[in-house]
């Protein structure tokens, strides 16, 4: 199927997607075919989906107002960024809720059992690979300095743990969970330093995660398409860089050998095509693990590293399942 022209590229996103337009450039300019949708909300503008499951097989359409896509003839599925899946217009309560899981789990199944296509990434990976949990275990096994983190429900604990730190601590959510002030606008948990007596019996309430605080010197972002490795180095005033992104320098950098070899591993664990890893790198030029993101952001940086890394997608989702 990698060679066949006619097989095309499928792009699951939301109507508005600058990053993916990118991407969506460089495809067209190789003459590559790209079908655009986003599930969540196309099903309730005109778009049907239909897959039959025979004893010959399985066939599957998408059809939206302009073509109809074949499903079993799909090189390749980049899962980015589309829209929740939701309910038609008008409808409440638990029909509304009804419909809204009935798509989630019978849409999201389909597009996600195309036989053949090489998905970059593919979503159950995703979700997978988000828990902060997970991502330390894995990061542990793959060989990357990891620091010191506790994740707990008991204030006693998360206080012990705090105060053991030489350097101090800092509290993380384990998940970026919508919130919004008293005014109703949305407020971000940043990474923020935390003494052992700013932990309330709150802590009580879900699970919270605090990790020693890193003697750093600045900050890595190493985005990974496949075998090709992006890093970043990003120095901000912030102790989370992402807090006044305008304030922030990028230098592209080279990635230690040592760390090349546990990005393949981390990858190979969670059967992943790409990842935005982020790292601390101390002054001894040590690379602290933090996090990765399945599904981050990358084209915020300079030009010739978002250029780079929008190439590498393009490769990956041209190439098919041969990538």
């Amino acid at each position: 199927m990698a060679g066949d022209r006619r097989a095309a590229v499928l792009v699951l996103t939301c109507a508005y997607d600058p990053t993916a337009d990118i991407v969506l450039r460089i495809l067209a300019e190789r003459q590559v075919r790209v079908v655009r949708a986003d599930p969540g909300a196309d099903l309730h503008q005109g778009a049907v989906l239909t897959a039959r499951y025979t004893a010959a097989g399985r066939r599957g359409t998408l059809a939206t107002s302009s073509r109809t896509l074949d499903l079993d003839r799909l090189r390749a599925v980049w899962y980015r960024r589309p829209s929740g899946w939701a309910a038609p217009a008008g409808m409440d309560g638990q029909d509304a809720e009804f419909a809204r899981a009935q798509a989630q789990w019978g849409v999201g199944g389909v597009l996600a059992a195309l036989p053949g296509a090489h998905y970059v990434n593919h979503p159950w990976r995703i979700r997978a690979a988000e828990h902060k949990p997970a991502q330390l275990d894995a990061a542990l096994a793959a060989g990357f300095a990891v620091p010191d983190t506790i994740v707990t429900t008991d204030p006693e604990q998360a206080r012990a743990f705090c105060a053991e730190q030489p350097d101090g601590a800092v509290y993380k959510p384990l998940w970026n969970s919508p919130c919004t002030d008293e005014d109703g606008r949305p407020v971000q948990a940043w990474v923020a330093e935390v003494a052992p007596k700013e932990i309330t019996d709150a802590v009580a309430a879900c699970p919270h995660l605090f990790q020693t605080r890193l003697a750093k010197d600045h900050d890595v972002r190493l985005t990974a398409v496949g075998r090709e490795l992006f890093a970043v180095r990003i120095d901000s005033p912030d102790l989370d860089w992402r807090r006044r992104q305008h304030l922030l320098t990028h230098t592209p950098i080279d990635v230690p050998t040592s760390v090349r070899r546990s990005v393949a591993r981390y990858l190979e664990h969670f059967r992943l095509v790409y990842g935005a890893f982020d790292f601390a790198v101390d002054a001894s030029g040590r690379w602290w693990f933090l996090e990765c993101n399945s599904n981050g952001q990358w084209a915020f940086f300079p030009p010739p590293t978002t250029d780079a890394i929008a190439t590498a997608i393009a490769d990956q989702l041209q190439k098919g399942p041969a990538a």
